[in-house]
């Protein structure tokens, strides 16, 4: 088979996958059905800038036809943008005047038959135009996740970070294919294909959107973060997780905020549970306590308890859990080092 052909079959299973993912967004039921929207439009704008590179290489377009494949990066920008808001909840919906960010793209799109796409300068001025548009978004998008992706999942501020990445990665390769720092020109192509099926094995995999377990409680940014502030004062100063039997309901009474709320922004900022946030504080003191000369002839049981756990069995587990080697391990391995 021909290199043509297989590039050819790569690229055309990208597109494929692409619109499947598409498919999968729009009848998903679970979390944020105006993100997953969002994210098609993001979607379905690659496909068509990459469908255009596609049918470029093997076909004799017409301007107004690669015109149209252009228009797609016009509206890759604000829907990743506006996708982002989404997920941080920094907007609830999109409405309004939120939607005139996709009017360059209209407008491309109904004037694609005059925009001139002949090689010459003013197609190339164009052309730099509507990826600077894309930069412009990408910057913003990347300035969603350093105000507003604290307070998101871990796991969902990672999803968004690296499609972010993934567009920007695109973005740099037709920018450098058209500077000529870049020959390959289907190799944008071939790169969209490797990031569909990234992005749709991870969505597949992990569910990520069925991680937005709160996405009906609201609780802002800043209160968030005094949240957060005041249960690690809480902890780290007062040591309240010394108490084996310390609740939630207590630590939340003691911070005047619902258990829900307490619950939910150590989820979403720390990517755990009460207990093991509570815990992840005891094995960071029982670290303290294993690592110091004081503490040599202590026995485990009197380290445990120590460190606030009820009983031995519940700290070896929890401090294989956090360290991956047992507390006899850590120890050993320190006082070797020292």
């Amino acid at each position: 088979m021909e290199q043509k052909t297989i590039i050819l079959v790569l690229c055309s299973l990208g597109i494929a996958q692409g619109l499947f993912l598409c498919a999968y967004l729009l009848t998903l039921q679970k979390g944020n059905k105006m993100a997953h929207r969002i994210l098609v439009l993001v979607i379905l704008g690659l496909v068509l800038r990459i469908g255009k590179s596609i049918l470029n290489v093997y076909l004799d377009l017409e301007p107004w036809q690669r015109n149209i494949g252009i228009a797609g990066i016009l509206l890759v920008g604000p829907s990743l943008w506006l996708y982002g808001g989404l997920l941080f909840h920094r907007f609830k919906e999109i409405q309004g005047v939120q939607y005139a960010h996709f009017l360059p793209y209209v407008l491309f799109m109904l004037l694609s038959p005059l925009i001139p796409n002949r090689a010459d300068l003013l197609s190339y001025v164009i052309y730099y135009a509507v990826f600077g548009h894309l930069f412009v978004y990408l910057i913003l998008a990347a300035s969603l996740l350093r105000k507003y992706g604290y307070i998101a999942q871990p796991k969902l501020h990672q999803w968004y970070r690296n499609l972010v990445i993934g567009v920007g990665l695109i973005w740099l390769f037709y920018i450098g294919n058209i500077t000529g720092l870049i020959p390959f020109y289907i190799g944008g192509a071939l790169f969209f294909t490797l990031l569909v099926y990234m992005f749709s094995f991870l969505l597949l995999r992990n569910h990520t959107f069925s991680l937005e377990k709160y996405q009906g409680s609201k609780i802002d940014a800043d209160s968030a973060k005094s949240a957060m502030e005041s249960l690690g004062m809480l902890l780290e100063q007062n040591e309240v997780f010394l108490n084996p039997k310390l609740a939630m309901s207590e630590v939340a009474e003691t911070l005047q905020i619902s258990p829900r709320v307490l619950s939910q922004v150590i989820n979403q900022q720390k990517g755990m549970n009460f207990s093991e946030f509570v815990n992840y504080h005891r094995i960071e003191k029982a670290k303290k306590l294993l690592s110091s000369p004081k503490s040599s002839d202590e026995k485990m049981a009197s380290i445990a308890y120590d460190s606030g756990f009820g009983n031995v069995t519940s700290f070896n587990l929890a401090f294989k859990s956090f360290t991956q080697q047992t507390p006899s391990e850590f120890k050993k391995k320190h006082k070797n080092s020292g």
